[in-house]
């Protein structure tokens, strides 16, 4: 299986409304996003399988992703409900399967050779890991069979991940960033926003493309016009000037508290 190339992508997380977010993979699908993420903890998993499916885009051309909820990371119920997410995503298969927390029912001697025989079963093509530290990711990367294809964690201009940008690097994997807008605090950020007037782009378009220029695949969560909008961080032109000024804004600010995060976000 040759490494997973992945475009920036549509989140899904806090999508909750069946409807809207039916409409919302539709419309990003038929705009030109190729990469849809979702996970069990969602609980969106069948609306984003019907927008998919609503979509008039060739399903393999889709990146579809989805991650085994903390408390299904037991061998049996990762087997089990990684079934589970097929059936209501509408899929055979998904091209990336994730453990989305290290934590809760997690074992890695025993939940990581699960996801590697899913791999070989054909249940997912990639498998990847998400909200990880370093020793965590250099401990799967030892364990499974199948590379990693993708690490998934917190990544924003305010929290820029550069041990784990170099170690994605160094241990070739994709680093995908969610919250790559801060959870929208970087639209009321002044000091980020003066950056982006100053290069005259718009503070998404900034983030994203500075995200996209450092080796991070960011995941925005959108809806309505703003599905657009970020899409056109792919072919922005974002100077090295604007990426520098990015660059000295990191403050280690995050926005997902891992006290907090193995419940339910």
């Amino acid at each position: 299986m040759p490494p997973l190339e992945l475009p920036l992508g549509l989140g899904t997380s806090g999508l909750d409304d069946h409807a809207e977010c039916t409409a919302t993979v539709t419309t990003a699908l038929e705009a030109g996003y190729r990469h849809v993420d979702t996970a069990q903890m969602y609980d969106n998993e069948a609306a984003v399988g019907e927008g998919i499916a609503a979509a008039d885009v060739d399903r393999d051309d889709v990146i579809v992703a989805t991650k085994v909820h903390p408390d299904n990371l037991a061998p049996e119920d990762v087997r089990e409900t990684a079934r589970e997410s097929l059936d209501r995503l509408g899929l055979d298969r998904v091209d990336l399967l994730y453990v989305h927390w290290p934590t809760g029912a997690y074992d890695p001697e025993a939940t990581l050779p699960v996801f590697d025989a899913l791999s070989e079963e054909g249940l997912t093509d990639h498998v990847g890991v998400s909200n990880f530290t370093p020793e965590l990711l250099r401990e799967a990367d030892r364990i499974l069979d199948a590379p990693i294809a993708a690490h998934q964690v917190e990544c924003h201009p305010r929290f820029q991940q550069p041990e784990l940008r170099e170690l994605a690097a160094e241990l070739d994997h994709r680093l995908v960033g969610y919250s790559p807008l801060a959870r929208g605090d970087l639209f009321d950020d002044a000091e980020f926003k003066g950056v982006a007037e100053n290069h005259d782009l718009s503070p998404a378009v900034l983030a994203l493309g500075w995200a996209l220029a450092r080796d991070v695949t960011p995941i925005p969560k959108a809806t309505g016009d703003h599905v657009i909008e970020n899409l056109r961080a792919v072919d922005a032109a974002v100077s090295d000037a604007a990426l520098d000024a990015v660059d000295a804004l990191e403050r280690g600010e995050r926005r997902i508290d891992p006290d907090d995060a193995a419940w339910n976000r």
